[in-house]
């Protein structure tokens, strides 16, 4: 099988691949279109060089990748996948062949956690306009997509990750409550840059406190991006 999840960053997606990770029977792959997406847009991102030279940019490429044998003939493929990523010119066709789910979270946690590490996101930034394309491209293929929210995964990883597994049709298993400190083998480049908080921890934060106050700059952004995220959330795991 693969599982196709689809969310914009800073929503505990980090997390959801060492969970998936540590599986013995799932292979894993972080961010596989970063490098396209720079090349594609020209972008300036942390460590551009980096990126750039460590994936493939051209995004047909990944597209035959992500969509080929699994690696380590692995049973399942879980793909990390960030909505912002998929700008014209990145194939779409790809994903009916895979489960595709949808991580959301509340856009006033994202913002806050953006704007620390990289000053005034957009909203194509934190990818939930991207994010809601693909819900409804999933849709109109007759598919059902999976939509489970990062709040209610903190708030109880083994009742919410046992839920995710049972709408997908895999079997449960406890290893993904866990995994070694220090990050994945499979860590993108760029994780040095933004995985600190992940790689000290050994399995999910524990539950969220209030939504934090967005800066009167940002407030735009989230008052974009409540409406899109508030579509999806009516179809959530609960």
């Amino acid at each position: 099988m693969k599982i196709a999840m689809w969310s914009g960053p800073r929503n505990l997606s980090t997390a959801m691949m060492y969970s998936f990770g540590n599986r013995p029977d799932c292979a894993v792959v972080d961010e596989p279109f970063y490098a396209a997406y720079l090349k594609l847009t020209g972008l300036d991102h942390p460590m551009r060089d980096d990126i750039l030279a460590s994936q493939s940019q051209d995004p047909d490429d990944v597209a035959a990748m992500l969509s080929g044998a699994n690696p380590e003939q692995k049973t399942h493929f879980y793909q990390k996948h960030m909505t912002q990523h998929m700008v014209p010119g990145v194939p779409r066709d790809w994903m009916r062949g895979a489960v595709n789910v949808f991580l959301i979270r509340h856009p006033a946690r994202v913002i806050a956690s953006y704007a620390a590490k990289r000053e005034n996101p957009t909203l194509d930034d934190i990818g939930f306009r991207q994010q809601a394309e693909l819900f409804d491209l999933v849709k109109s293929w007759g598919q059902t997509p999976v939509v489970i929210d990062s709040h209610d995964i903190r708030q109880n990883p083994e009742i919410m990750l046992n839920k995710l597994c049972d709408s997908i049709g895999i079997d449960y298993l406890t290893d993904m409550l866990t995994w070694s400190k220090g990050g994945h083998s499979s860590d993108g480049v760029w994780a040095k840059h933004w995985y600190g908080a992940v790689w000290n921890s050994t399995g999910f934060a524990g539950a969220e406190g209030p939504l934090p106050d967005v800066p009167e700059p940002l407030r735009l952004v989230l008052n974009d991006a409540l409406p899109l995220y508030e579509k999806m959330l009516t179809a959530k795991l609960a």
